[in-house]
């Protein structure tokens, strides 16, 4: 599946409303953690049909406040969510997004 960035409102909010079901990751340009992460999350988005989505932090932080808002699930970088409908049904952050995790998340 290919991966899209996200920097606006917007788009995620076309993106929440064309599928049922995502993944998006909150993604520092600037921590290494976040790099692994991110790496992590690109393997795994080439293995699934779930559509996969890049937020990157320092280019959209206000649609990554607002999504830490609307969904009521505390900031963090990195940190990988999935959307099932309009409900945030897992996420994970820093170590513990993992390509294993993500896996087991989008069962």
């Amino acid at each position: 599946m290919t991966m899209e960035t996200l920097r606006t409102r917007e788009s995620f909010d076309k993106a929440i409303q064309e599928h049922d079901k995502l993944l998006l990751l909150k993604h520092s340009l600037t921590c290494p953690i976040s790099a692994s992460a991110k790496n992590a999350f690109e393997d795994y988005a080439k293995d699934t049909e779930t559509p996969a989505y890049i937020l990157p932090i320092q280019e959209a932080r206000e649609l990554s406040g607002q999504i830490a808002d609307d969904f009521g699930v505390k900031h963090e970088s990195p940190q990988a969510l999935l959307f099932n409908g309009q409900q945030v049904t897992w996420n994970a952050s820093h170590f513990n997004v993992t390509k294993d995790s993500l896996k087991k998340a989008d069962e």
